[in-house]
């Protein structure tokens, strides 16, 4: 059981599949397997029926029944991220299928075991990150026609219907957006070092307009995410174990270790785009965010972080601009500083309406129905009111990651 790929230190200039990154794809995993190999139907068999298994409330026995399968039949990177896919999404329907008060202690040798390996064999974290909820979780319903919404789906679901599969599926077409980006990233170091401007502007530019692009990609979640199902049914499917109320003393993974372990549950800032963008504006955050920023890249497959880390240490960009005092390069500098705090604004759009805004609506709800709030109406997880997934407390964190975004500007 081995996954492909190095990240062995190399000069520059940038080359972007020494990161597993593609041309076409960026950070996505290109054309995901959809099907493990034969041993390990077990696993698919559960993570196919998951919604229903985890609505009925038999998830838990179903898990218990499962036979303890070795990891050595997986080969290459792809069977490893579609196996990590599966256990985490079967993990988390697992720990979550009784709502944040019936949570478990213990996650089960032959679910514990396995997921851990696979997680050692790609150096993720061992609970369902951005990686798995979307870089490596989608297929073409026409292997010839586009990447578009239309023509996509998941590989593997959790409860949450059409909102689910839309709230994936837009994040994945943001990441796509982003494409251009990370190639436009290369070429700006590329031009740096090469004393290029005018290839420097044009790089530059392409960012600006990859980055305006991923703003209208986002947009679309109005369009196939139900804020309602987003925020009572979806929202602690992604909840982790660290930083978690209802979960205080982490998550023992039986066979593995007798203490417990605490990690982050899936949050957009362990997507690697931004992360690169900032590195390369030079944008700095405040100490907290940073360190909530630092620790997300622990969920990113080591590859990724790596590139982020060549970023960093790539000449400045922004001293390059300031010295060359060439007008046309800051202007096309602070296009792309305005655009990404002009994404940022708008997540923070997105996040009031499917967290704060539904979740005014949820406890309305409730408060209305009283007593006749059966079993049958969602009750909200309360942990994560103010709280993101990855256990950031969320309003602080994004504004004050969109106003240091807006200072990184040159000024005139």
């Amino acid at each position: 059981m081995a996954a492909s790929g190095s990240t062995e230190e190399t000069p520059l200039p940038l080359v972007l599949t020494r990161f597993q990154l593609s041309e076409e794809y960026g950070f996505l995993l290109p054309d995901p397997l959809t099907e493990l190999p034969e041993p390990y139907g077990p696993w698919m068999e559960i993570a196919h029926d998951l919604p229903q298994l985890i609505t009925s409330h038999r998830l838990r026995s179903e898990v218990q029944k499962m036979p303890q399968l070795s990891t050595r039949h997986l080969r290459g990177r792809e069977e490893l991220h579609l196996a990590h896919l599966v256990l985490s999404f079967i993990t988390m329907g697992y720990l979550w299928q009784e709502g944040e008060e019936g949570t478990v202690k213990v996650l089960p040798q032959n679910l514990a075991v396995p997921f851990w390996e696979v997680s050692q064999a790609l150096g993720l974290p061992p609970i369902l990150s951005h990686t798995d909820f979307v870089l490596a979780n989608w297929r073409r319903k026409n292997p010839n026609r586009p990447l578009e919404i239309e023509n996509l789906d998941t590989i593997i679901s959790l409860p949450g219907g059409e909102s689910l599969r839309g709230f994936i599926l837009v994040t994945l077409l943001v990441e796509k957006a982003a494409v251009p980006g990370i190639k436009a990233i290369v070429q700006a170091i590329r031009a740096i070092l090469q004393l290029d401007e005018e290839t420097l502007h044009k790089a530059l530019q392409e960012l600006a307009e990859a980055i305006g692009d991923m703003s209208k990609a986002l947009k679309r979640m109005h369009d196939y995410v139900d804020p309602a199902v987003f925020y009572a049914v979806i929202r602690i499917f992604l909840s982790g174990w660290k930083d978690n109320p209802a979960m205080p003393d982490g998550l023992i993974y039986e066979g593995v270790s007798d203490e417990p372990m605490a990690y982050s549950g899936g949050s957009a800032a362990q997507s690697t785009v931004l992360h690169a963008f900032d590195e390369l504006l030079g944008i700095r955050h405040s100490e907290e965010s940073t360190a909530f920023l630092h620790r997300m890249r622990d969920y990113m497959p080591p590859p990724h972080r790596a590139f982020v880390e060549e970023i960093h240490r790539a000449p400045s960009l922004k001293q390059h601009v300031l010295s060359s005092g060439d007008a046309r390069l800051r202007t096309a500098f602070n296009q792309c500083v305005s655009a990404l705090a002009e994404f940022r604004s708008y997540h923070i759009t997105i996040v009031t309406k499917y967290i704060t805004v539904a979740a005014a609506k949820a406890k309305a709800r409730r408060a209305e129905l009283g007593d006749r709030a059966g079993p049958s109406v969602e009750k909200p997880p309360s942990a994560l009111e103010a709280k993101g997934t990855g256990g950031s407390h969320i309003f602080s964190f994004l504004k004050s990651v969109r106003d240091t975004t807006r200072e990184g500007m040159i000024s005139a």
